[in-house]
C-alpha cells in the first residue's frame, strides 16, 4: 500500500508586498513610472505599506537634509 503524500511548490514569485512598496516610492520621489509598474502596484500592495514606507521614506530626507545643511554652515 502506498501513501500519496503532496509536495509543497514553491511559488515561482513570491510576493513581497514591503519591497515593492520601498521601490513604488523610490519611484515616485523621482517621478518616474510605468503604467505597467504602476497596474502591478496596485495589485500587490496596500495603502498602508506605502503610508508607512512613504513617511519613512519623507522623515529621512528631512534629516538627511538637516544634515547636510548643518555639515555645509559649520565649515
Amino acid at each position: 500500500m502506498s501513501v500519496d503524500i503532496p509536495t509543497v511548490t514553491q511559488p515561482e514569485a513570491v510576493k513581497r508586498p514591503l519591497w515593492r512598496a520601498i521601490v513604488a516610492v523610490s519611484w515616485s520621489f523621482i517621478g518616474i513610472r510605468k503604467n505597467s509598474e504602476f497596474q502591478e502596484d496596485l495589485a500587490h500592495i496596500t495603502p498602508l505599506h506605502v503610508l508607512g514606507v512613504g513617511l519613512v521614506a519623507g522623515l529621512l530626507f528631512v534629516i538627511g537634509l538637516i544634515v547636510v545643511v548643518n555639515l555645509v554652515v559649520a565649515k
